[in-house]
């Protein structure tokens, strides 16, 4: 009994490793890229309200301290975020996500942006640092899909970081394809980093 003790200890520690292996919140983004197919009946999708911007301005506060998925490099005030990606004027819509206990665990904006063509948004995925649930930015993109619809956009934007391998591989498996590259981008602290726009085109019928 030994042998098979230490055997599944060590695949055990193994598996530990993997996960610990990947920045926090990570897990199951880099190494297995969200599925379309793999939804999380747990999480509800509603509407964000005005209530909900505390909430996430520290979800997204969070995010931003950790660095290495998002191009955002300052935090947001409530009021801020707010503006910028809820509820503002240049908001085409934008949607949460809640667990099972009702606690937000994402958010999705689909919003203007000064370069971009009229009827086309731009899009933004937030999910909270250590929530590894899978399929929960699948499920958000389902109801930020039929809202960009419904208000006739032609078309989605995502700027993604070239280092963000799981942002790239989940916009890759939603259908959005390379779009255009800026190259070098500095961020904050002068490090260039390349952005890569993707693009969905956005028909009636689907």
């Amino acid at each position: 009994m030994l042998g098979p003790l230490l055997r599944m200890t060590t695949y055990v520690r193994h598996i530990y490793v993997m996960l610990e292996a990947c920045p926090p919140g990570q897990q199951g983004k880099k190494s297995m890229p969200e599925d379309p197919r793999d939804m999380n009946d747990d999480v509800r999708v509603r509407p964000v309200q005005g209530a909900d911007a505390p909430t996430l301005a520290a979800l997204l506060n969070e995010i931003i301290a950790r660095g290495g998925t998002t191009a955002l490099e300052q935090p947001f005030t409530p009021a801020e975020l707010a503006e910028a990606m809820l509820t503002g004027p240049d908001v085409y819509c934008c949607f949460v996500a809640e667990d099972s206990t009702g606690d937000l665990v994402g958010f999705q904006a689909l919003t203007r942006w000064g370069h971009l063509p009229d009827g086309v948004g731009d899009i933004g995925t937030f999910t909270r640092v250590g929530y590894v649930q899978r399929g929960t930015g699948s499920r958000l993109f389902e109801a930020t899909r039929r809202g960009a619809q419904e208000i006739g956009l032609t078309a989605i934007n995502a700027t993604i970081r070239a280092d963000n391998s799981g942002g790239l591989a989940f916009y890759g498996r939603l259908g959005f394809t390379d779009d255009g590259i800026s190259r070098a981008v500095p961020l904050a602290d002068g490090t260039p980093v390349d952005r890569i726009s993707k693009r969905l085109a956005l028909r009636s019928g689907d």
